[in-house]
Formats: structure tokens, sequence, C-alpha cells
């Protein structure tokens, strides 16, 4: 006070003015101090359930409207993990993934704690509903929840609190169904504060996703057409400026991938063996009938193979499988090779109809092609034309000797009375005369004939050439296809 009294008046009053600020500082921190260890720290009166329950209820029983830390800039860690139970199923047309998972959650209630020894327990099980629950929610969750109702949770003397939710999942998750059915799912669960911003509830990793992985590998227990193949997991990065409006995150990648057995059993299979089965079928005579109405049964039977398996492959609108343009061009092989089969069946059935062979199908289809698809000019052809220039010999001998006849030259001394033998003998003469004009005729016509029947085998012969180079040009290529694209989502796991 002396030392004040030697201040002059505006300084005396300035010194006091900071020593009532310092002695209210110090009155804040101890009532601060004297109200959470009246609120934190449990005293039992004896170790028994009862008693510490009787002091948890004065203590943090019902407070559930904030969270539990001393100061409300402090924000509160949530430990996070979770175990895949069962992989329900995956709708490609809807887009979703169900699945049941076990969701572990664990957080700390800031200044409570109890002796071990004086309350009887290192943890107490408690009712959820009366304690602060942290609102994590997955924000693929694309359904009502339909998990078991669980009432209770673990609170361990120093104030560590582990909750255990199991949760049936139903989250939408965009699929790729390019190389179905060998094709592998990347789905996620993002795992958030449904109001709270990262200023007042952060999450981490209670352990590695490996030890994640193994865990829902021990535990799973569906094997059906989807199998758990790897998982991922990643946290969002925020910026200390992003805290305020940002809700923290914790990601999970679920690496799924499809057993295709069923698939290739029910559908590839089968459709390699029509195709080949139709390819085959070229074997059969094009002349006949039953080799048209064989191919148009096969393509009938292929059409309701793929209306009773429409229900096994998928439908989106992001992209078209490949499987699906694997059926779509063994059915377009099928209707090509019916139509090229109703083309040659024309012409060797109805080319007794037709005019000569154009000279540029003489020169480019039996000629060049006949001879790249080692299809020659029969030798019957050959035959038939010895044959027509020997019988035209015949005849033209025969004339000869007739004129040279000494009985000719008597019909013709005889000509001149006009007598009866003589009007009968030129009649039939005429008669001969006409018959050999069909007979060239015939023989005419039957190597016009001959030479078209010889185009349709060439040109049918061509058409299975580059029905089989085709094929395979095709099925390589979607096998290519197929694998690359595979090995690009596999890359991923």
């Amino acid at each position: 006070m002396m030392a004040v009294a030697l201040l002059s008046r505006p300084q005396a009053a300035g010194f006091i003015a900071v020593i009532s600020q310092f002695q209210l500082i110090i009155y804040c921190i101890l009532f601060q101090s004297l109200l959470m260890k009246s609120v934190g720290t449990i005293n039992c009166s004896e170790p028994t359930s009862d008693a510490l329950l009787a002091a948890l209820k004065d203590s943090i029983l019902d407070k559930t409207d904030v969270r539990p830390v001393y100061y409300q800039k402090t924000p509160t860690n949530i430990s996070l993990s979770f175990t895949l139970y069962g992989i329900l199923g995956v709708d490609e047309k809807a887009q979703i993934f169900d699945s049941f998972i076990w969701v572990y959650l664990f957080w700390n209630i800031e200044g409570l704690n109890w002796d071990p020894v004086e309350c009887g327990t290192d943890r107490i099980s408690l009712p959820r509903k009366e304690l602060w629950m942290p609102d994590v929610v997955i924000n693929e969750f694309m359904d009502e929840s339909k998990s078991p109702e669980t009432h209770y949770l673990y609170v361990e003397h120093t104030g560590w609190v582990m909750d255990d939710l199991p949760i049936h999942v139903i989250s939408s998750c965009n699929m790729d169904i390019y190389t179905f059915p060998f094709d592998i799912q990347n789905c996620t669960f993002t795992f958030n504060s449904y109001k709270l911003t990262a200023v007042d509830l952060q999450l981490f990793f209670v352990e590695p996703v490996e030890v994640t992985l193994q865990n829902s590998l021990s535990v799973l227990k569906t094997k059906g057409e989807w199998e758990l193949v790897n998982m991922h997991a990643e946290k969002l990065q925020m910026l200390p400026e992003e805290l305020i409006f940002t809700f923290d995150a914790l990601i999970y990648h679920v690496i799924l991938s499809r057993r295709p057995t069923m698939y290739v059993v029910n559908l590839l299979i089968p459709s390699c063996f029509l195709i080949t089965v139709d390819l085959f079928s070229f074997l059969l005579p094009p002349q006949n009938v039953d080799r048209s109405a064989f191919k148009m049964t096969l393509i009938f039977g292929y059409t309701v193979f793929l209306l009773l398996m429409n229900d096994l492959l998928p439908v989106t609108g992001n992209s078209l499988p490949l499987i699906n343009v694997f059926f779509s061009l063994c059915f377009a092989l099928m209707v090509s090779s019916l139509l090229e089969t109703i083309l040659i069946t024309n012409i060797q059935c109805g080319s007794i109809c037709y005019g000569p062979v154009p000279q540029w199908a003489k020169a480019l289809f039996l000629n060049y092609v006949a001879r790249l698809v080692c299809l020659s000019k029969k030798p019957s052809n050959q035959n038939c034309d010895l044959e027509g220039d020997s019988s035209h010999v015949k005849f033209k001998h025969q004339t000869e000797t007739k004129c040279c006849d000494p009985a000719v030259e008597t019909l013709q001394r005889e000509a001149i009375h006009k007598t009866p033998t003589l009007l009968e003998l030129k009649k039939i003469s005429h008669e001969l005369l006409s018959i050999h004009q069909q007979v060239e005729k015939y023989l005419t016509t039957d190597e016009r004939t001959e030479e078209w029947m010889h185009l349709g085998q060439v040109i049918d012969r061509l058409f299975f050439c580059l029905y089989i180079l085709f094929l395979s040009v095709s099925f390589i290529t979607i096998l290519v296809f197929w694998m690359c694209w595979y090995k690009k989502s596999a890359s991923l796991i």
C-alpha cells in the first residue's frame, strides 16, 4: 500500500485494476478445477455396482445434451473401425450393395475416472440412451436401418467408452460391369458425423486396414456370388481453415470380386456350342432345303436361350457389358449364315431359269476365287463337253455318209418323180433335225446350269472361310478386351 501511495493517482488506479484482473483469473481457475473435480471424479461408498451406478448418476448419466468435454472448443476424438460380417447381395440394376457390418466406436469422457479398487470394477455396462452418443453415419446409406436393437455399451474407469453396433447396410455403389461376369467392384463406406463439423468431432482409425480385412475374412459367413478380396482406407484431409464448415470423414474401399463359374457354364459355354454347330452346318449340301431349315431352327433355339437367360444379365445405363456384344455377334453370325444359305440355294436350285453366267463372274469367281478356296472345276463338266463334241461329230459323220450312200442317190433320183417314199423320208429327216436341235439345246442348258452350280459352290466355300476368319478375329478381340479391362480392374486391388 505504501508503494501504491508513492505513485500518482492515475498510476495507482491502473495498478489496482491489474491486480483485480489477476485475482479474478485465479478465482475462475480454482472454481473451474473444483467444478471439474466434482463432475469427473467418482467416489464410491462401497465396492459394489450399485454404489458405482449411484455415483455415475450424480456425475454423467442423463447428460446427453452436450459433448463430454470441459471446453466446447475442444474436439471429441472418435476412433472407428468395422468388420464386414456378410455380403447379402449386389444389385447391378439398382447400383446397390447389401451388406451386414459391425461398427466399433471409441471415445473419451473428459474428467471421468474412478478407482477400480474403491468401486469394485474397472468397467461397467450402461444404457446407450443415458450417455452422449456421436452421430456417426454412413454417407452411402440408401434405406432405413434394419439393424438389430442393442441397448448397452461399456465405460472404462479411465472414461474410455466402447460401443459396438451391428448395422444392416444398404448402400449405393457405382458399379462398372463392362467385364461381366469377370468384373471387380469397388464399393465405399464413408463414415462421418451427420451434424458436427471437424471443429467439434474428429474421426481416427482404431487399427490398420489390413487388420480390418483379416478380421472380416475370418468372420465372413456368406459364400455366394461375391467374395471379399481387399480393402483400402483413407482419411479426409482438410486445411485448418476448412475445419469449421467441413465434416471429418473416414473412407473405406471394399473390393469385391464376382465368382464367374455360374455365368460361364450357363451363358458362355452354351453360346460357344451353338455357334460351333452353326459353323459346321456349312458341311450340309446347300441345295438341300434341310440346311436352311436347320439354321432357322438353330436361330430360334438361340433366341429362346437368350430370353430364358435374360434375368442373369446385368442392365445399367453406364456401359454395355462385353458379354452382350458377344451374344449379339453370335446371333448376327447365325442370321448372316442363314441369308447366305438362302442365296446359295436360290443360285443352285433356280439356275435353270437363268441365262449364262456373266463373264466377270466367271473370271472372278470360277477362276481366281475357285483357286483361292481350293475348289477347282468339276471333272463332270469337262466330260459333258467331250460327250457333246463327240455327239456332234457323229451326227456330222452320219450326214456325210448319207450323202455318199448309193441308196441316198437312188432316193434323189426318185425325187424327180415325187414318190410317196420320198415324201416319207423327207418327213423323217425334218424330225431328226428337230431332235438334233433339242439335244444341242439340252446340252447347252446343262452346261450353263453346271456353271451356276459351280459358282454357288465357290461362293459357299468363300463365305465359309470368311465366317471362320471373322469368328476367330471377333472372339480373339473380345477376349483381349476382356483380359485387358480385367487386369486394369485387378490393378486397383
